[in-house]
């Protein structure tokens, strides 16, 4: 459970980076 949650988090972060999530995610 925890490592599937970590690897989520992980991509998550990558796109806020990248600023792919940062309007698409909202």
């Amino acid at each position: 459970g925890d490592g599937k949650i970590f690897v989520l988090d992980l991509s998550e972060a990558v796109r806020i980076r990248t600023g792919e999530a940062g309007d698409t995610a909202l």
